[in-house]
């Protein structure tokens, strides 16, 4: 659920392409009330360029009820990122031949074809121009370029190197208690998660000091904490977390080093020894206390195998250093969709 996409920028456009080709045909018309809304309307300004709604509306075509509005700050979010890192990469002056952009339009006529729908009526149905196509193919090619050029072969090594655990197909399964941050009081949704753990730790050693018979021995008493550990945190999660993994104790199940949780989560979840309990861990979401349950170690992998995946990774990292770099420096504007 704590998931960040890796896919460069060229990916939403050809997925969202991808959606209309694949569509089942005589689909019902969207209702009125989600009828697209005018070219004119602004959705966002970020440092003066505007974020037109309309955008906004295509990516949110197969989304309905109640999770539409959930949906669109999500995308909003996420366009936004893309406009601060194209415009990062515009005072960059990388350049992109238009051959390149041209042989993409080329490769999504030829998809069209297949399905028997030309390029026009494609574009009509995904409610973009010509010019708007031509602009997000720039956008994506441009950030290729950056992700190729940053991430030599030397840098891809040595990440890999590293970063064996990224790479090698290691899982962990932990438990985990979210505590969201409200009003922008990130201080006390952090100390309510200290005192979570705190609560949890005095529990399990009030419950051990309990038992009769104590465990004979140190590996009983290991595996009687371990068990304890794991039940009181699963019911302290069902009770104070805010994630729906609470139904289930927390328990996320399990999950990759990279590209399947947000990397502060995933960073702090992997270093924990197993039935161990992390230090509050602040992400997007708000604050975790994180308890590691089973970790399933890699197979040997050879970076020629996983270079394609080092490379989406090593690409998402430098998504992230752009923006922390540069989005709260820009000039955010966001407006209520207007019904």
């Amino acid at each position: 659920m704590f998931a960040r996409s890796g896919h460069a920028l060229i990916g939403s456009t050809l997925l969202l392409f991808a959606g209309v080709l694949l569509a089942q045909p005589g689909a019902a018309p969207p209702a009125k009330a989600d009828l697209p809304p005018a070219r004119d309307v602004v959705a966002a300004r970020v440092n003066g360029q505007s974020l037109l709604e309309i955008a906004v509306y295509r990516a949110l075509s197969r989304v309905s009820g109640p999770r539409r509005a959930e949906a669109r700050a999500e995308v909003v979010s996420y366009l936004i990122d893309n406009m601060i890192i194209d415009q990062y990469l515009v005072q960059l002056k990388l350049p992109v031949d238009q051959k390149e952009v041209e042989e993409h339009v080329q490769k999504l006529r030829e998809d069209a074809a297949k399905e028997k729908i030309d390029l026009k009526t494609m574009l009509t149905k995904l409610y973009i121009t010509e010019d708007e196509l031509n602009s997000e193919l720039v956008a994506a090619l441009r950030w290729d370029k950056f992700v190729i050029q940053q991430g030599s072969d030397k840098v891809l090594q040595d990440m890999f190197a590293k970063n064996l655990d990224m790479f090698n197909g290691s899982r962990m399964q932990a438990r985990h208690i979210l505590i969201p941050v409200k009003d922008g009081k990130q201080a006390e949704a952090q100390a309510s998660v200290a005192a979570i753990k705190r609560n949890i730790e005095m529990e399990v050693n009030q419950t051990l000091a309990q038992l009769v018979p104590p465990p004979p021995d140190a590996i009983s008493m290991q595996k009687e904490r371990a068990k304890t550990v794991e039940k009181t945190f699963a019911a302290a999660a069902s009770k104070y977390s805010t994630c729906p993994s609470a139904k289930e104790g927390g328990d996320l199940g399990y999950f990759r080093r990279a590209n399947d949780m947000v990397e502060p989560f995933a960073r702090a979840a992997f270093a924990l020894k197993l039935f161990e309990m992390s230090d509050p861990v602040s992400t997007e979401f708000g604050y975790h206390v994180i308890l590691a349950v089973d970790y399933k170690p890699g197979k040997e992998v050879k970076f020629e195998q996983a270079k394609p995946f080092v490379q989406e990774v090593y690409a998402e990292r430098l998504r992230e250093a752009v923006l922390s770099a540069y989005k709260s420096k820009s000039k955010i504007e966001i407006f209520e969709a207007k019904k």
